[in-house]
Parts: structure tokens; C-alpha cells; sequence
């Protein structure tokens, strides 16, 4: 009972200021009440409000992209998810990509990364960590970068890569949903990958390495669970586009996607 009594006592002291014509000078919202109630009950209360609105752990796995790509070159299945654990200001993520030739049967291109995250305004978190390729070469890299909502709704994830051998990459995602109706939704998609410096052991060149940008149209049966087709285009830019002209590869190429998306 005295519990109860405190929480709208703790409730009372939080909303007074707002009708109140002058606060300069007052005491701070959460102490108002402690004059009247007891202290221990008041901290009790205080954590209860705090566990239940915003200091709360919540966990959410996401595979944004599970998808087969088709192409001239070979197909390929495909895989971009996350997944997070905490509460507003505090969160631990891992996010993993990559993909599999259904040509040479092999893993081509896959990462891990686990990061610390920290939100730096209403819409944005800083993100800071470690990542790991698992191909190709092994390499571990440092991660700094921001993920969040862009004005006009633009989700935007961008970072930085100093890997454990001195090279300093980055990478930007940027998406969009256009609403067609409530469940079927056209999201454009773009990824952008740069390298400060020629890389050859991974055949790769400075400057914009490569630009993956595409469109997806995907249908909401439930919230969780959406099938989508698409197309993208897929181009490589200066010494990266050099290294694989000179393997007797295409620099750019277009490809039909089929996946699902899904959460929970």
C-alpha cells in the first residue's frame, strides 16, 4: 500500500513542475515527495519507475537481408542481420554479412562485428568495437561509427575500419521505406564502401571501392515475416575495378534478388 501511495506521490513530484508558474530555486522534481514519505520507500519507488519507463533490457534480432541473388556471373545467397540488447542510452550489438557462391560453393566475403552503443541524440547512436572477417583473409579491424534516423527518415549506418594491419576503410548503408499501403513497401537501398589506401592483398584500390544500389519491393504478411523481390546494381570503382578487370572480371554487374525479411 505505502509503496503504491509513493509511486503517485513519485508521479505527482515529476509532473508539478510543468503547472508550476516559477521553479527557479525549487528542489528537484524526484526529491519533492521525501518530505513526506519514508526514504527507503521513495528510493524503492524511484527504482521501480525508472526499471519500468526507460532504464528497462530489451533484446531484438533482426535479418534485415536473406536473400538469393541471380546474375550473369554466378549466384550467390546472401545474408545482412543484427541484433541488440539493452535500453535506451546503452545497447550491445552484433551484425554479421556475407555471402555464398552457389558457383564455387565457398563463403566469398563474411563478417562479425560486436559493438558498444551509445545514443548521442534522440535519433542517433555513437557505435564503437571490434570486427572480425572471417573471409577473406582473417583480418580484425577497430569500429567507430554513428547508426540512426536521418531527416525525412532516411536510415543511415556509417563506419570506420582500422584493421590490425594499419588500413583505414569505411563503409555508409543508407535506406529508405516508401509505404505503398500498409503492407507492401518499396525500400531503396545504397551502400557505399571507400578505402584510404591501396589494399592488394585484398585487391582492392583507394578512394570509393564499391557502390551496391538497389531496390526492393517487399510485402508485410505479418510485421515479422516479409518476402521481397528486387533488383540492384553492383559496380567497383578505380584500383578495385583495375584488379578485377585484370582477373578477367566484370567491374559492375546486375542482379535479381528473391529474400525474406524478418524479426523478432
Amino acid at each position: 500500500m505505502m509503496r503504491g501511495i509513493a509511486l503517485c506521490a513519485l508521479a505527482i513530484s515529476v509532473a508539478a513542475p510543468i503547472f508550476a508558474e516559477d521553479t527557479e530555486g525549487a528542489a528537484p522534481p524526484w526529491s519533492m515527495a521525501d518530505e513526506y514519505y519514508d526514504a527507503d520507500e521513495m528510493v524503492e519507488a524511484r527504482h521501480h519507475v525508472q526499471m519500468h519507463h526507460g532504464a528497462t533490457r530489451e533484446f531484438y534480432v533482426m535479418a534485415d537481408r536473406l536473400e538469393f541473388q541471380s546474375a550473369d556471373e554466378g549466384d550467390a545467397l546472401v545474408w545482412d542481420g543484427n541484433a541488440w540488447y539493452g535500453g535506451d542510452l546503452n545497447k550491445l550489438w552484433i551484425k554479421s554479412e556475407g555471402d555464398y557462391s552457389l558457383e564455387t560453393h565457398e563463403i566469398e566475403d563474411a563478417e562479425v562485428q560486436a559493438l558498444w552503443s551509445r545514443a548521442i541524440s534522440p535519433y542517433f547512436d555513437l557505435q564503437g568495437g571490434v570486427r572480425y572477417d572471417l573471409e577473406p583473409k582473417g583480418r580484425t579491424h577497430a569500429v567507430l561509427g554513428v547508426q540512426g534516423l536521418a531527416p525525412y527518415w532516411f536510415e543511415v549506418d556509417a563506419a570506420a575500419f582500422l584493421s590490425s594491419d594499419g588500413d583505414l576503410t569505411a563503409r555508409v548503408e543508407t535506406e529508405y521505406e516508401f509505404r505503398l499501403t500498409q503492407r507492401l513497401i518499396l525500400q531503396p537501398r545504397v551502400e557505399a564502401e571507400f578505402s584510404a589506401q591501396d589494399i592488394p592483398e585484398l585487391e582492392t584500390g583507394s578512394g570509393l571501392t564499391s557502390l551496391d544500389a538497389g531496390l526492393r519491393l517487399r510485402y508485410e504478411i505479418v510485421r515479422e515475416f516479409a518476402p521481397y523481390v528486387g533488383v540492384a546494381w553492383q559496380g567497383s570503382f578505380g584500383g578495385t575495378a583495375d584488379y578485377l578487370e585484370a582477373a578477367g572480371e566484370e567491374s559492375d554487374r546486375t542482379v535479381f534478388v528473391a529474400g525474406v525479411r524478418t524479426w523478432f
